[in-house]
């Protein structure tokens, strides 16, 4: 059996920064390329639902011409999920609290069902106020005019 999840780690850490040359090319202009550092396996327990959830991909990067950091979080989702920016935002506030920096999350949605856009935000309101407002960079490769395996070929082919 292929282990999709694997390879899709693999895929974005051995191009990374073509990948966000690709999808998020404004983060470049502030990202110091030298600097990134993959981070082990994160690994959170949701002692709730007595789960493990594992992020996918955390990349420590440094902002360009400073001597701060940031991290971006990457993660792959190759099936549709009710409540998935919870999910989202439980990773980013589990890494905000570690490492006490910004983080950047993006989410790659991988799979061809629900051809629809998905969402990129998570919000927590009451009927007086909202709490909260999350919102995370989205590619959804079934969105794409061209089929994202060509993609993925055209810029291995060219790095």
């Amino acid at each position: 059996m292929i282990d999709h999840d694997r390879l899709f780690k693999e895929l974005i850490a051995t191009f990374f920064i073509k990948f966000l040359e690709l999808f998020f090319s404004h983060v470049i202009a502030y990202l110091e390329p030298e600097s990134l550092k993959f981070l082990d396996k994160e690994v959170f327990n949701d002692v709730t639902a007595s789960e493990q959830y594992e992020a996918d991909l955390v990349v420590q990067i440094r902002f360009r011409e400073q001597k701060t950091f940031f991290l971006m979080h990457i993660e792959n989702q190759s099936y549709p999920q009710a409540d998935f920016g919870r999910r989202m935002f439980r990773y980013f506030a589990r890494l905000f609290e570690k490492y006490a920096l910004p983080v950047y999350p993006i989410v790659v949605f991988s799979y061809d069902a629900l051809r629809t856009p998905k969402k990129n935000i998570y919000r927590m309101k009451f009927p007086d106020k909202n709490v909260l407002e999350f919102n995370y960079g989205v590619v959804q490769l079934n969105q794409l005019k061209v089929k994202w395996a060509r993609v993925v070929k055209i810029n291995i082919y060219y790095s």
